[in-house]
């Protein structure tokens, strides 16, 4: 009854903004609560306890948390999300965690296969952290699509991307390194699955401006009558891979990913402060950049019942806030829980959606 009541009181709260603000008010007046790697399952129980023993410095407390389904997640109200992306070419290089090599779990992985074909992939580590709600990107983006036609009236879902690959895991699995190539199959997986008409790309933003940071700092966003349906996606990266990206879509020109690109820069549009103590935020949202930010990180203030972060990160004006604990804890802490005062997720923005 109360998860039903939550729902029901979500739905009418976003009624109430779309109806309360004018068609011109943007996507960037709204500040919305979402979740932190959205997809992800509790870590192996057995595998945390053997991985914990040989941790010296309890970075693993950090790993303590888990989401309930991203369908789930939405109707509650949730309207940002996190998925992490792997790529996997020939496919088959995630099939089988060696982490399950070392403890016997009960619960199947993968029974249907679906790592074994090529394509790109949802985890948080391999080998290590692999349990998912949706095993592929395509299996995610095709939840989103079902759940949105559900729903075809919603407010802007607005996803953080991570491509992943770098260095060797715990085990040595050497992850693919993303190439443009790989970038250009990503986006072509997001439009293929979801729709071209569900997706705000970097191209509805800009219009006629001649960059995307400039029709940024002009209030281009699209209006919230306009985004009714729709998906924006962030590349969440700072290093080569963003570089990548943008000079491969300079100004993010025929782009479906929005990119962490500083102002001053042509891509400049969506911009990623992870301490909501950051006081240039307020300004960088008065000018008009999106900004993502945290209430709560690697489950430090989940275990102590710290909402200074969270209150910091609502007086900023950042328009997307990210938590691991929407909901109380099932693993510690039943207390610790982010939402706005009236229980739900998104509300005006207080510094821009006046």
């Amino acid at each position: 009854m109360k998860k039903a009541a939550l729902i029901l009181l979500s739905t009418c709260s976003l009624g109430a903004i779309l109806h309360a603000q004018n068609s011109n008010s943007k996507i960037n007046q709204l500040q919305v609560i979402g979740s932190h790697n959205s997809y992800r399952q509790a870590l192996e129980s057995d595998l945390y306890n053997l991985i914990a023993k040989r941790d010296t410095t309890n970075s693993y407390q950090g790993l303590q948390y888990e989401h309930i389904a991203i369908t789930d997640q939405l109707n509650m109200g949730l309207r940002n999300l996190e998925i992490d992306v792997y790529a996997d070419t020939i496919g088959g290089k995630y099939a089988h965690p060696k982490g399950l090599e070392l403890v016997h779990s009960k619960i199947a992985y993968d029974p249907e296969g679906v790592m074994n074909k090529p394509g790109f992939k949802v985890l948080h580590m391999p080998d290590i952290d692999f349990r998912t709600s949706c095993l592929t990107l395509e299996l995610c983006l095709q939840e989103l699509k079902n759940w949105s036609n559900d729903n075809p009236n919603h407010t802007p879902v607005f996803i953080t991307l991570e491509p992943k690959d770098g260095g060797p895991n715990f085990f040595k699995n050497q992850p693919e390194e993303f190439t443009t190539a790989l970038f250009d199959q990503l986006d072509q997986v997001i439009i293929n699955t979801l729709g071209s008409d569900k997706v705000i790309t970097p191209d509805d933003v800009r219009g006629s401006y001649k960059t995307l940071e400039e029709a940024v700092l002009h209030h281009n966003w699209p209006s919230l009558k306009n985004a009714q349906g729709k998906f924006l996606f962030i590349m969440d990266n700072n290093g080569a891979k963003k570089t990548m990206y943008a000079e491969h879509h300079p100004s993010l020109k025929s782009a479906v990913l929005f990119i962490n690109a500083e102002p001053g820069t042509p891509e400049a549009a969506t911009l990623f402060r992870n301490d909501p103590k950051d006081a240039t935020i307020k300004d960088l949202v008065e000018k008009g950049y999106l900004i993502r930010t945290r209430a709560d990180a690697d489950t430090k203030e989940a275990r102590t019942n710290d909402y200074s972060r969270f209150e910091e990160a609502k007086k900023s004006g950042a328009q997307i806030i990210t938590t691991d604990y929407y909901m109380p804890s099932q693993l510690f802490n039943p207390t610790y829980n982010i939402n706005f005062d009236d229980g739900t997720y998104v509300r005006k923005n207080p510094v821009n959606g006046k």
